[in-house]
């Protein structure tokens, strides 16, 4: 199950964010979103768990939690819609 994580301390980096999750079960991948042009984390991410079980006790677990002063937003992440290709104005 793929699991989306929001509203993360901008510290938090992959490994952190593995160690969250690895209480609860086994972590296929943990992925904290960083912004391309500045190298810092956009502050949200993905963690991915093989078994749903235990990814569901993760989500109710960890939704709300507070972590360095922010309350996270866990929930189970919902497939990427397709958006338009972006014109640029010359």
């Amino acid at each position: 199950m793929n699991i989306y994580v929001g509203n993360l301390p901008w510290g938090v980096k992959d490994d952190e964010l593995r160690q969250m999750f690895a209480e609860f079960g086994d972590v296929s991948n943990a992925n904290v979103i960083m912004d391309k042009f500045s190298g810092r984390s956009r502050g949200f991410g993905f963690v991915e768990m093989s078994d749903s079980g235990d990814a569901e006790d993760a989500i109710k677990s960890l939704n709300e939690k507070e972590v360095s002063g922010r309350s996270l937003r866990v929930n189970e992440a919902k497939p990427r819609e397709e958006r338009p290709q972006r014109r640029f104005r010359n």
